[in-house]
């Protein structure tokens, strides 16, 4: 049996954690936590997250990389589309269905998007380089386990889902 935690225990404590995610989210947009030097801000948060998917799980198809996100088949279709244009994204066909599209990061994609990590990792280590390495880990712990609990609590029907969210 859950307890109702606004109404039981630290709604002082609650109210920080609402207001820290909120400011959180606020300043990441802002920056779109881009890096360091000349790559910083030099890819939306959208088509990182479409190429990092293809490379961590690779070559898919739109309904199942949107399934992997959480997210629309025509949001992904919507948000791929430049990738193909820049050349970061390559659509194949099918080995075995030569009518389905497959997309697969290019050479030119997979060197993007490691120029973008590691402006990020740089970024990530000048944010965080007073801290030990026992809070880099336990901070990204709780930050895996938090948006974990946001995917889902989004996938309970009835609950504002991918749908509803904005689309990058």
């Amino acid at each position: 049996m859950s307890m109702d935690m606004t109404t039981v225990g630290d709604t002082g404590l609650l109210d920080t954690l609402q207001h820290e995610v909120a400011l959180f989210a606020r300043r990441a947009e802002q920056t779109r936590l881009g890096g360091v030097g000349q790559v910083r801000n030099s890819m939306d948060r959208a088509a990182y997250l479409l190429l990092n998917r293809l490379d961590k799980e690779g070559p898919m198809g739109v309904k199942a990389l949107a399934a992997s996100m959480g997210i629309d088949s025509s949001t992904v279709t919507r948000q791929v589309a430049p990738l193909v244009d820049t050349g970061l994204v390559k659509r194949t066909s099918h080995p075995e269905d030569g009518r389905a599209v497959v997309l697969q990061l290019s050479p030119r994609g997979q060197a993007r998007l490691e120029e973008v990590r590691s402006s990020r990792r740089q970024l990530m280590a000048e944010l965080t380089e007073e801290w030990e390495p026992e809070e880099r880990e336990a901070f990204c712990s709780l930050l895996t386990r938090f948006n974990s609990a946001l995917s889902a609590r989004m996938a309970v029907p009835g609950l504002p889902g991918p749908e509803t969210q904005s689309p990058s």
